[in-house]
């Protein structure tokens, strides 16, 4: 298994592109490619069988939001990984959003959210009640909220969250605590 790129190299690929050398975005790709699949991967793990997209689907509409978008304004590679896996969340929630418009009556039940924020796994979270909730997170406390992107979605460590916010270790450590509490309130009070 070759080793990853160290991270000033995506870090110099993406101010690169930021400042308008596409090419950058050429070499950027294969470098990134790997993390990408991985990020997909795990936002597609609780999807229920028979979903519309696959995990390169995913990955590929993620992309192409991500190059089509007016030059972001790159700050790293954790800045990087960040957003692409809100682009990925987007796809994702619209699917949902579109398949319950689908659906008589339009809305489905919610289900009880017991993944990686609270404690057992019993079933997958309803994707459209938690992008709901992590809405109205982030008009409250939209740091909070984006150490929850970053960190559930994003997969994304303490450390690099840390690095990625320009906050400690021990702010993202509280953040996501409360976080979590926050959320499963809301995703159960219904």
């Amino acid at each position: 298994m070759p080793t990853p790129p160290p991270t000033h190299d995506v870090t110099q690929l993406l101010l690169a592109w930021r400042n308008g050398d596409d090419g950058a975005l050429e070499r950027l790709i294969p470098v990134v490619y790997r993390e990408l699949r991985r990020l997909a991967h795990l936002q597609m793990r609780d999807e229920r069988p028979g979903h519309p997209l696959n995990t390169t689907d995913l990955l590929h509409e993620a992309y192409f939001r991500l190059v089509d978008a007016d030059r972001i304004p790159w700050q790293n590679r954790a800045h990087f990984f960040a957003i692409a896996s809100r682009a990925m969340r987007r796809v994702l929630v619209e699917q949902a959003r579109a398949r319950r418009a689908r659906k008589r009556g339009g809305s489905a039940a919610p289900l009880p959210f017991t993944d990686r924020l609270g404690p057992g796994r019993q079933r997958p979270p309803d994707l459209v009640a938690l992008d709901d909730a992590l809405s109205e997170l982030e008009k409250l406390n939209p740091r909070r909220a984006k150490v929850v992107e970053m960190r559930y979605f994003g997969g994304l460590s303490v450390e690099e969250t840390a690095d990625a916010l320009r906050v400690s270790s021990d702010t993202v450590t509280r953040d996501w605590n409360r976080a979590r509490v926050w959320l499963l309130n809301e995703l159960t009070a219904t």
